[in-house]
């Protein structure tokens, strides 16, 4: 079988219907099974594309994608169409690689070549050598798929990688008027001596009628060495590939890809044979205005009319190359890839074009490397089974932990369904607390608060006074489950009972602990709607609590022995990135502790100590099960002294200290653990201006993680022959910024009533450094019924 090349024709400066040739681009279609054409078209300097992100990139070493948007790279054509900066940039080049290349032969005089010319390369149709002066064809070719990145000319898909050039035109026939022709004997030769000179991949742009069994045998050998093949669909606008193309296709056993041609808006070119049948293998490449000849080892050009002339090229011959380059940059980054793996993924990431889906013109759509270097399916840590999910949510942080989550770096290794390893940075998971504004809610509820009783018993209780939908947690200084809440008017309650001389207790529903202690202790606090108590602060959001305290009076000296339960919620970002219910958004808590308080003349002092169990939780940050987290124990110390020098005077501070242990297993390293705190300093002065009133001043930080993380033992590099290198990863879990609140409040009987005047100030609100500072002001009036 007889297989013709045309004649690559060369147009000077001044024919009829030359064309203008945008940078780096211009045609010649030089494809053996359709008709060759030129135009000459005048150079200009294109519009580099921007870069792809990588995400995450491939485990080679990686170089700023910037620095490849070169001129030579603007003159090159395929490279920017199709997302090879992501390669690049993620440190593939082909380096390593051989491509076969079984052609018309090879000009190796041309530097795009230099010291990347397998020694295997051969003619294997004559003893002329690989340089043949009738015919550009295999060198264009070779320049498609990997020419040098030297700064100057063009460069190839693969510019690194080596080529295996095998010359296989029939003696003479390149310089006649028909063009280049190839005997099918001598292309099983040419597939053969490529599979030994250890091609990854070999570019057939070649077709016409059906292969031979030579070329059918050559091509099953290559696939059972794991070669993937690439070949052209033909150029005679035809509604099927060339049979050579589809019999090559039936020999290759899945290690097949068919290339046709589109122009640079991905529409299919008129030159090209369409999928047809064929669609499930077919892939598109740019075959249009492909740059350019050479000439002593420099890009040819010709100035009529003082324009500036290159000869361009057109034809499937050179879609192939392009595919082909993109295929060593895959078998490079990933060396586990069979042939018919690297062939999956480049036909499944394709850009779909034309009609949705795969479709008898585009087949499989449009070659796609950045994409192709994504990773595919299922994603789990390298050597385990456990799935991670790129871009899911790793953990949901606490605002105790305020912006720790930014820029943070948990770096690991992921396979995908490939078996593909990938660098990414597990912290990019994380999402931050939600922060939560103070002064609107106090503003906006309409809640009523009041108290009966006296002597043995005293009851609060806070109640919804409004219809409107509980859809969130109660966030006041009382609160109830949302359940309860929901069902009852009822938003909090306490009962304060003196049970015995010396001995007083407490409940309360959807209140904490520490307030029903402070009650019992008998300590004076003024109220302030923005800045906490940190003795009241366990750096997450609760809800549901029940407590319960008991306080044994000792003279001056008082025992409390204190418990709570409830829910610790992680916020509204994970229930907005893959949670189902609230009920997934919510741990058990529950605490334990006991608190010795003293009262000498003017002076009150307590010191305390409380154990917090969560049952999920870390200090209210929620991790991902997957690695292992199984919530945490805290314990916190508390002190606090209050001193009334005078019957209208009072000034206070307290502190709480947290040491927080996580309970893990699986990733999770031993050395995972937290040291918080928060702080207030407070004073309040009563009948300041008038009677009754009473004016304070407040300056508080709420619980804020001053140091500590979490160790995970995480597969940290990859080796395709040995697998996981581990090793420990560490994530600080402290914030960068630090809230301080400063309130000044004024509270005040007036008209049978009470009014209240707020200012305050939040630096740093939520711990994070970043936002700005939050003042207000407030002015409320409110009447008891």
């Amino acid at each position: 079988m007889v297989r013709r090349l045309p004649l690559t024709a060369v147009v000077g400066a001044g024919l009829a219907g030359l064309a203008a040739c945008g940078g780096g681009g211009g045609s010649v279609n030089s494809t053996p099974s359709g008709t060759s054409s030129a135009t000459a078209t005048p150079t200009a300097t294109a519009t580099p594309t921007p870069t792809a992100t990588v995400s995450p990139g491939a485990i080679i070493t990686p170089t700023p994608s910037a620095s490849f948007q070169t001129a030579e790279y603007n003159r090159s054509t395929g490279p920017s169409q199709h997302g090879a900066i992501t390669a690049w940039a993620a440190g593939a080049s082909g380096q390593g690689v051989t491509i076969g290349i079984v052609d018309s032969g090879l000009d190796t005089t041309n530097p795009e070549f230099a010291g990347r010319i397998s020694s295997a390369s051969t003619d294997l149709a004559g003893s002329r050598g690989l340089n043949n002066p009738d015919s550009d064809h295999g060198t264009i070719v070779a320049l498609v798929a990997a020419a040098a990145r030297n700064g100057v000319g063009v460069m190839g898909m693969a510019f690194n990688a080596t080529i295996a050039a095998m010359r296989v035109d029939t003696a003479g026939t390149c310089a006649s008027s028909a063009g280049c022709s190839f005997n099918d004997n001598a292309i099983a030769q040419g597939i053969t001596a490529a599979i030994a000179a250890g091609a990854k991949v070999i570019n057939l742009s070649l077709g016409g009628s059906s292969p031979n069994a030579n070329v059918a045998n050559a091509i099953a050998a290559a696939a059972g060495a794991g070669v993937v093949v690439v070949v052209s669909a033909g150029n005679d606008a035809s509604a099927q590939v060339d049979p050579f193309a589809s019999g090559v296709r039936a020999a290759g056993n899945g290690n097949v890809i068919i290339a046709g041609s589109v122009g640079s808006t991905n529409v299919i070119s008129s030159f090209s044979n369409r999928a047809g049948t064929e669609a499930p293998y077919y892939l598109t490449a740019l075959g249009e205005q492909i740059c350019c000849q050479y000439e002593n080892g420099v890009i040819k050009t010709t100035v009529s009319g003082g324009t500036t002339y290159t000869t361009v090229y057109e034809g499937t011959s050179f879609s192939a190359p392009q595919i082909a380059g993109a295929v060593a940059l895959l078998r490079q980054a990933f060396p586990n890839l069979t042939a018919a793996q690297a062939v999956s993924i480049l036909l499944n990431t394709a850009t779909d074009l034309g009609a949705a889906g795969q479709d008898t013109t585009y087949g499989r759509g449009g070659l796609d490397i950045a994409a192709a270097f994504n990773a595919q399916g299922a994603t789990s840590l390298a050597g385990t089974a456990t799935q991670v999910a790129l871009g899911g949510t790793s953990a949901v942080m606490s605002p105790a932990m305020g912006d720790a989550a930014q820029g943070a770096s948990v770096a690991s290794v992921v396979l995908d369904a490939y078996g593909r390893a990938f660098g990414v940075n597990l912290a990019n998971g994380l999402r931050g607390a939600s922060l939560m504004p103070k002064l609107a809610p106090a503003l906006v509820n309409r809640n009523r608060g009041f108290a009966l009783g006296g002597g043995a018993v005293a009851m609060a209780f806070t109640v919804d006074a409004t219809a409107r939908d509980l859809a969130l947690p109660w966030s006041g200084a009382l609160r109830l489950s949302q359940e309860d809440a929901a069902a009852a008017r009822v938003l909090a309650g306490r009962v304060i009972a003196r049970v015995a001389p010396g001995l007083s207790m407490g409940f309360a529903m959807a209140q904490g602990a520490d307030g029903i202690v402070a009650s019992l202790q008998g300590q004076d606090r003024p109220a302030f709607m923005v800045a906490g108590n940190p003795l009241e602060d366990t750096g997450f959001f609760r809800s549901g609590e029940t407590s319960l305290a008991i306080r044994r009076g000792l003279g001056q000296w008082g025992l409390t022995v204190m418990g709570q339960q409830g829910y610790g919620w992680t916020g509204a970002p994970w229930q907005a990135l893959g949670a189902s219910s609230q009920n997934e958004s919510r741990d058990l808590v529950q605490r334990f502790g006991l608190v010795l308080d003293r009262r000498r003349g003017d002076v009150e002092a307590s010191l305390g100590a409380s154990w917090m169990s969560e049952q999920r939780g870390i200090l209210g940050a929620r991790f991902n099960p997957a690695l292992g987290a199984h919530g945490a124990d805290t314990v916190f110390v508390d002190a606090a002294l209050g001193w009334r020098p005078y019957p209208d005077f009072h000034f206070g501070a307290a502190w709480r200290q947290g040491f927080t242990q996580v309970r893990g297993s699986g990733f999770i390293g031993a050395g995972s653990g937290l040291v918080s705190n928060g702080w207030v300093v407070d004073g309040s002065i009563a009948n300041f201006f008038k009677f009754g009133d009473v004016l304070a001043l407040r300056v508080s930080q709420p619980l804020r993680v001053e140091r500590g993380g979490m160790n995970f033992y995480l597969p940290v590099a990859y080796d395709y022959d040995t697998g996981a290198v581990w090793g420990m990863r560490r994530l600080s879990l402290t914030p960068t910024g630090r809230e301080v609140d400063a309130e000044l409040a004024w509270q005040f009987p007036l008209k049978g009533g009470s009014a209240g005047l707020n200012l305050f100030w939040r630096g740093n609100p939520g711990h994070y450094a970043a936002l700005p500072d939050d003042r207000g002001v407030s002015l409320g009036w409110k009447k008891g019924f």
